[in-house]
Parts: structure tokens; sequence; C-alpha cells
């Protein structure tokens, strides 16, 4: 048998090599959401600029999207080492509630900042030694936090919403620069610098090897403890600046609804990307696409007029088409119920004998 015989088999399977793409499916379902929006609102992929800057629903999904894609892809990195952080969301609180705090008392923005995303960072920290060297499960280890982190972030604001006034800060997550908005700029230098050091030097590979196998991996060298707690640092770093972006761009902090349930946004949008939920291979691009695909969802919901009430419901419908539309399993299932062939009717003559 000819060696490429079964690669133009494989070729020639319905829906091709295109449709098998990690991100074939999830850019389908955010182009078919954007498209659906036309139908309401003819002018919805339309930009223009104003006063020098950039508008449109477009640029509106990027930039209140952008906390969500932000801690994604802190997510991203802690799935594929095995873990999940369930604290991201009461990290957003701290962060934006230190910051608001700092400020309304006086301190300067670089210190305010500074302390905020290091706090973060710390949380991330504690994650991962839960995690690593106490043995805790991740999904336990965070759970902690997550409660724990609200009742902090209120302690921060005394139970009230802190509010300010900065023009520096508001910077952050709601004005512009060089035409575009700033938390967007953000989101895409934290991308660049992620790809770069996951997939232009060995850390990619040795986060997928732990998330793959921990113990293998610690057997042949690799520190498997170290790249797990980066990872959660790194997590925690990017929820800490999503907090930012959140409180500066309605410059207050609430810290009992800030950041509530964005863990849950985020692990979904990594798992629309493609990454498994049991570590090992992860996709950045493809997390991108899901944050974007659960921020065009909720703006679609918003045009088409869908009743509040079945919102969830909404939702729930398009993630689990696009979760089937992404398994193999489905897809061939639906394959080999298409290629079977349909069984003729036996003849009066066949009947006779087989009687």
């Amino acid at each position: 048998m000819n060696r490429a015989e079964p690669r133009s088999r494989l070729a020639a399977l319905p829906g091709g090599a295109l449709t098998r793409h990690t991100l074939f499916w999830p850019v389908t379902v955010l182009v078919a959401l954007l498209l659906a929006n036309v139908i309401f609102t003819p002018s919805f992929l339309s930009i223009h600029i104003r006063q020098g800057h950039l508008y449109g629903s477009l640029i509106d999904i990027l930039l209140f999207g952008a906390p969500l894609i932000l801690v994604a892809l802190g997510m991203t990195m802690v799935i594929a080492t095995g873990g999940v952080d369930l604290s991201v969301g009461a990290t957003v609180a701290i962060s934006g509630a230190l910051a608001c705090y700092l400020i309304s008392e006086g301190h300067g923005l670089f210190v305010s900042i500074t302390v905020a995303v290091v706090a973060s960072m710390l949380l991330g920290l504690w994650n991962g030694l839960l995690v690593t060297r106490l043995g805790i499960q991740p999904i336990i280890a965070t759970l902690i936090l997550m409660v724990a982190g609200r009742g902090i972030a209120q302690l921060i604001t005394s139970g009230q919403i802190i509010t300010i006034n900065s023009a520096s800060y508001k910077m952050i997550g709601g004005d512009y620069w060089l035409g575009m908005p700033f938390a967007i700029i953000i989101v895409v230098v934290a991308l660049a610098v992620t790809v770069v050091l996951t997939r232009r030097t060995a850390l990619g590979l040795l986060v997928e090897s732990v998330g793959g196998n921990a113990e293998a991996s610690r057997l042949v060298g690799i520190r498997a403890s170290g790249l797990i707690i980066l990872a959660y640092v790194f997590c925690g770093l990017c929820a800490g600046v999503a907090g930012l972006m959140i409180s500066s761009n309605t410059l207050s902090a609430d810290g009992n609804h800030a950041g509530l349930w964005i863990e849950l946004d985020a692990i979904l949008a990594v798992v629309l990307g493609g990454t498994a939920l049991t570590g090992g291979r992860f996709s950045l691009a493809g997390t991108v696409v899901g944050a974007l695909i659960i921020q065009t969802l909720d703006t679609t919901i918003y045009t088409a007029g869908i009743p509040p009430r079945t919102t969830l419901v909404f939702e729930a419908v398009v993630v689990t088409i696009v979760c089937l539309l992404q398994s193999p399993a489905f897809r061939a299932k639906i394959s080999r119920r298409r290629r079977r062939p349909s069984t003729p009717p036996l003849t009066d003559a066949k009947q006779e004998v087989t009687a």
C-alpha cells in the first residue's frame, strides 16, 4: 500500500483536515455570532473614528472582553499544568479594592498599582504552595481563597463601594491611547509576551509535560513544583491586572461584585478554545477566541432583545453546541451515520426463500 494513501483517505473524510483543526469550530461560531448581530444592527461590523478614537461594536467587544481575556490567559497556564484556579474572581476584587483604597487615601498611582499587582501575585503564590507543598487538590486549594478572598476585599472597602477621581487611573481600563482603548493594548502586550515565553522557549513544552504527567516530568529532572507555582503566580498577576481594568473603568471598587463568577467564564473560555481540563497541550489563540465568543454572546443577547430570564439558558445552548462541534467522538459518530448505507428492502422472492 502506498504510504500516501492513508493520508489521502484522511483528507477525504467529511469536513477534511480544516474541520479537525482546534480553532475551526470556535472561530466558526464566533463569526456566526458576529454575523447574527448584523441582522439586528446592520452597522454592527462598522468601525468609525471620532475625535481620533476608534468606536464601534467590535471595539466594544474587545474592550469589555479585555479583563476576561486576561484572566483566561492565566487560567490557561494553570489548566495546562493539570490544575484550576477558582480564586481569580476574588483576586480581581482584592486588586481593584487595594488600588482604589490606596488612591483614596492619598497614595500615588504607581504605589497603588504596584501594591495591588504584587498582592495578586502573592495570592497566586499562596495557591501554588498549597497545591505543591501541602498536596491539596487545586480545586480545594483555590476554593479556600475564592471564599476568603471576597471577605478580604470587603474588609479593604469596609463593605462599601469606594469611588475615586483619578484621570490617570482611568487610563488603565476606560481611556484611549493612540486611538485604541488602553485595555486592549494591555491585553495584546500580555498575549504577545505569553506567546513568546511559551512558544519561543522551552517553557511551554515543560508546562505541557508537567500537565501531561507531573511524576514522569519530575523523574526526568523537570522541577514540576516550580512550574506549577509559576503558573499560579502568573494567573494571579493576570487576575490582578484585570481587577485594575474593571475598577478603573468605573473609578470604583466593589469588593462584593467585582469579578463575580469571572472564574467560571475564564474556565469556559479555555475549554471552548480547545484546551483540555486534564492538562497538557494548550492553545492561547483558542483561549482568546473562547473569551471573545463569551463576550460576543453577551452582546448578541442584548442586541437580539432576548429576555433576561432566558439569558443563561441561551448561553448554555450555544456553549453546548460549540463543545459538541469540537468533540472528535461526536463528529465521528455523525460521520458514521451519514456514511451508513441504507438497507434495501427484501424482494418477494427473497422473502419466500427466507421463509
